[in-house]
């Protein structure tokens, strides 16, 4: 099955036609219900909040967030951002009660530090990991948008991306921009192996937690199936304390391969590793 971020920027594959169709499918609010509720599950939040809607769309998410009953911590009030006018003209057209930003999230996040207490983003991020030219990279995109995310939300706060990842390498990529931004970070999977596998990226921003813990992602995912807790702060605790790897030597063929692991992850081209890797060459005479 064809994906439509392999062949079309997402500001030219929701035109007027598609943004419609999308808008109007019976199947589609129905799935774009169930994620959203998910997601506030997720975001377990107390009471009413000022949530980041990104990658809105026609604002069928938006919707959801609008009427979540007091007793379920709502309503919210929320903000949405997109790179397709088409779709934004159709939430307009249908009076949703969120504010609407046209903008590219690949450029970043353009709101003031600690604006919003939670965001949320429903099949948009996959968008990321597609360059429209050689001068971006998904890299740089997802590094944009996971800084400006973070940035965007208070200390404290915490946000989940549903997206569709093509493949591990995919949905390691993304994982990884996120943990370099700052983020705690967990992956859930509901419905794994099966076609209809919808995954989640729990994000938490560092601070302290109302129940007194500290705020990061094994305090809201725990004791949840399926969830892979990726907590860069959690390591870097570890690793000052004694208990995390032992740095290796300089010019050793562990430190050699992990220079190489840190290149790849920029983009660059390195060589292939053998099992002469981080040999001394003998002197030659």
């Amino acid at each position: 099955m064809s994906r439509p971020e392999d062949t079309l920027v997402a500001d030219i594959h929701y035109n007027v036609t598609e943004s419609r169709k999308y808008t109007t499918s019976s199947r589609i609010q129905n799935v774009q219900a169930s994620m959203t509720l998910r997601a506030l599950e997720l975001l377990d939040l107390s009471g009413p909040s000022f949530i980041l809607d990104v990658g809105c769309g026609s604002g069928l998410s938006g919707e959801i967030l609008s009427a979540t009953p007091p007793d379920e911590g709502g309503p919210h009030v929320w903000v949405g951002m997109d790179i397709s006018a088409d779709m934004l003209d159709i939430a307009l057209e249908r009076d949703v009660e969120g504010d609407l930003l046209y903008s590219d999230i690949g450029q970043g996040v353009p709101f003031r530090a600690g604006t919003f207490d939670a965001a949320i983003s429903i099949s948009a991020i996959q968008w990321l990991c597609n360059a429209e030219s050689t001068e971006t990279s998904p890299q740089g995109r997802l590094s944009r948008f996971f800084n400006g995310l973070y940035a965007s939300l208070r200390r404290g706060g915490r946000a989940v991306c549903q997206f569709y990842p093509k493949n591990d390498q995919q949905k390691k990529m993304i994982t990884q921009a996120a943990v370099k931004a700052g983020f705690g970070a967990g992956l859930l999977e509901d419905d794994p192996e099966t076609k209809n596998v919808k995954v989640y990226l729990v994000l938490t921003v560092g601070g302290t937690a109302q129940d007194g813990n500290s705020g990061d992602i094994t305090n809201v995912v725990n004791g949840m199936e399926g969830v892979d807790v990726l907590d860069s702060r959690r390591r870097a605790r570890e690793k000052s304390s004694g208990r995390g790897d032992i740095k290796p030597q300089k010019g050793s063929k562990a430190w050699i391969m992990k220079k190489k692991e840190q290149m790849e992850k920029k983009g660059k081209v390195v060589k292939a590793s053998s099992k002469y890797t981080g040999r001394k060459r003998r002197i030659q005479f």
